[in-house]
């Protein structure tokens, strides 16, 4: 937080936000590398965590220099992969072949846990899986393994694939690559997708019927319902992952993130969090995704915000204990 506050009474103008970070994020990681001369894993560790953490914070939405956003993107996947080893418990980078390119992820299982179940995290429009390090924690501590990808349009996979709608693909070839690994249970998968990433998930559960369980956190019913109120930063992410030349084809393109038509095809349970007071997605799609649902839990918070990132110390463990009560 102070971090935050520092940047933001230092920048005056967007298009110094990125170079804000990069700068905060270089003198994290020189504290993680001056602790690893030293030998002390735990602190370079941390410090590394939290500079790609910051240079993530410097690409979120921000697209006023191209070059400068790749930089970020890159330094956010490098820095965090040097932290992986020494993270508690330690993280793996996989990579799954998906049509000519992968699907990068971090694999991190719980202590002790011989075979426990998995919970695929799926991130949202600009999010990425190196953000994804307190939530981890979050299922870790109950048992359970965590994978957190890149899909398409997403971070490292962002210059590989625009944003897709058809995401059973997707998760069957990462269940599919899992297939061999004897230190995750493939019979008790649930995942958690997170704003976009709640469309994701409920669209790839549709047919992918090995996932046993799915979260939905602050997603829409449909994308193109929403558009119209979008604040133009996340327009512009919209228009910069979908590749589109502009506004108009994007909201095209919107058009096909939807769950219509969707719903009635996902079997497995379904736990649907929303903040009432979210105002990327109303809270009236969220109701509509869990009237519509076969199996599906309402989870709405008076007091939460978009993604309910106000109130995580609400809607985190009753995520991760609904999923841990799912799969067993």
């Amino acid at each position: 937080m102070n971090d935050f506050e520092r940047v933001l009474s230092a920048t005056t103008e967007w298009k110094d936000w990125g170079p804000a970070w990069l700068r905060t994020g270089d003198m994290h990681r020189e504290l993680g590398d001056e602790a690893a001369r030293s030998r002390r894993m735990v602190s370079a560790a941390e410090a590394w965590q939290r500079a790609a953490w910051c240079y993530h914070l410097g690409k979120f939405l921000w697209f006023e220099d191209r070059a400068m956003h790749d930089r970020l993107r890159e330094l956010t996947i490098s820095t965090y992969q040097r932290a992986l080893p020494y993270l508690d418990p330690p993280g793996e980078r996989i990579e799954v072949p998906f049509e000519g390119a992968h699907i990068p992820g971090i694999l991190r299982r719980p202590r002790g846990a011989s075979r426990p179940a998995l919970v695929l995290l799926v991130p949202g429009l600009d999010s990425s899986k190196e953000e994804l390090y307190a939530i981890e924690n979050d299922f870790l501590r109950r048992g359970m393994a965590t994978l957190a990808v890149d899909g398409p349009g997403q971070s490292e996979n962002a210059p590989r694939f625009p944003i897709r709608p058809d995401w059973g693909p997707v998760i069957g070839a990462l269940l599919d690559a899992l297939r061999e690994r004897k230190d995750v249970d493939l019979g008790r998968v649930g995942l958690m997708g997170i704003s976009m990433g709640g469309i994701y998930g409920p669209r790839a559960a549709a047919v992918e019927k090995r996932l046993r369980a799915i979260v939905a956190l602050a997603g829409p019913y449909d994308l193109s319902e929403c558009w119209p109120a979008l604040n133009p930063l996340t327009r512009g992410g919209y228009v910069f992952y979908t590749k589109s030349r502009d506004e108009n084809e994007a909201f095209e393109k919107a058009k096909t993130l939807t769950l219509r038509g969707v719903l009635d095809k996902v079997t497995c349970p379904l736990l649907v969090i929303h903040g009432a007071r979210d105002r990327l997605f109303p809270p009236e799609q969220a109701e509509r995704i869990a009237r519509e649902a076969r199996k599906a839990t309402l989870l709405m918070y008076p007091d939460g915000n978009h993604v309910c990132n106000n109130i995580a110390y609400k809607y985190r463990p009753a995520m991760a204990d609904w999923l841990h009560d799912q799969l067993g």
